[in-house]
């Protein structure tokens, strides 16, 4: 079994990549970090540990160019920032049970793996022939957290 760093690089050589410290650095810090759902920044900081001169520029650029592979997925939280976190990396058992819980209070996120809509899109492709390829569930409320500190 191929460690991820090896994954990664069969990954964009399939993808007609070239294999750069970059690329593969980037979806290392996204894969050691499940469930942090991380800005452009964010990863910048933390390749930028490993690999100081580095531009982010080219951190941008790597991130666009992965995303548009699906090798990462860009998410939209509604907070005004774009976010990133690993994507289904050829492997279909990591798509489309993955959704998230926004907390209107303290704004924290978190995934949750669960997929309640199969039955839905069965239906769905049984009634009307539409084939559901993916989707993207976000559920606003509030935390476990929040909900406590409002009932102290």
């Amino acid at each position: 079994m191929p460690d991820n760093q090896e994954k990664f690089k069969i990954l964009l050589k399939q993808n007609g990549l070239k294999v750069t410290t970059q690329r593969v650095t980037i979806l290392e810090v996204l894969q050691d970090r499940p469930g942090e759902h991380m800005t452009v920044e964010e990863i910048y900081d933390c390749v930028k540990e490993q690999y100081p001169d580095i531009g982010l520029a080219t951190v941008y650029r790597t991130i666009q160019l992965l995303s548009e592979l699906h090798l990462i997925d860009k998410l939209n939280l509604d907070d005004g920032y774009v976010r990133y976190e690993i994507g289904k990396m050829g492997d279909p058992q990591r798509s489309h049970h993955h959704h998230h819980l926004i907390c209107l209070n303290c704004g924290a996120v978190s995934s949750f793996e669960d997929d309640l809509l199969d039955t839905l899109e069965k239906r769905i492709h049984e009634n009307a022939g539409f084939e559901v390829a993916d989707h993207e569930v976000k559920l606003f409320g509030y935390c476990k957290d929040c909900i406590i500190k409002n009932q102290e």
